[in-house]
């Protein structure tokens, strides 16, 4: 019998696809896989930020949806499922455009974190129709991308309106 994930994936798990699109195994961890790439995320869009700023993690960010899109597409075909939880590559392009607006800090993250899950979650218009109506791996990261934009202009309007609070 094959190992369970490769069972599940249809791929070994050492495939570019399949790393990919979990994200590095984050997830594969069995309880809120989304909740856990979204944190994987955290720490590579920092890195990124860090060392080329917020236009850098943009970029990075529109480099991996193609990425994702082709691995997230792969792994649907091979797995048979075609939007399986555990392909997180889209929460991460949607943190990594989420935190295109944060500063280098850590409540900024915190708080860009929490609102990107908040639009993956509740998917508001257009997110819930792209999430129902799209399919294979640009389905799968399209809706992502938009809750990420959303994210980023909650995000961008709640810093902002912090700022003006104690002044800056």
């Amino acid at each position: 019998m094959a190992p369970l994930a490769e069972h599940r994936t249809g791929l070994p798990l050492w495939h570019p696809a399949s790393l990919i699109a979990y994200w590095f195994g984050a997830g594969l961890i069995r309880v809120a896989p989304g909740t856990w790439g979204s944190l994987a995320a955290l720490p590579c869009a920092w890195l990124i930020a860090e060392g080329f700023g917020q236009l850098g993690l943009l970029i990075a960010a529109a480099l991996l949806f193609p990425a994702g899109c082709w691995a997230a597409g792969r792994v649907g075909h091979a797995s048979g499922v075609a939007d399986d939880g555990a392909i997180v590559v889209d929460e991460v392009v949607g943190q990594w455009l989420t935190l295109t607006v944060a500063p280098l800090n850590p409540l900024a993250y915190l708080i860009g974190f929490l609102l990107f899950r908040l639009f993956d979650i509740a998917k508001p218009w257009p997110v819930g129709w792209a999430d129902r109506r799209l399919h294979g791996g640009f389905g799968v990261m399209a809706d992502d991308v938009l809750a990420g934009v959303y994210a980023a202009l909650a995000l961008f309007i709640f810093l902002d309106a912090g700022a003006l609070l104690i002044g800056r």
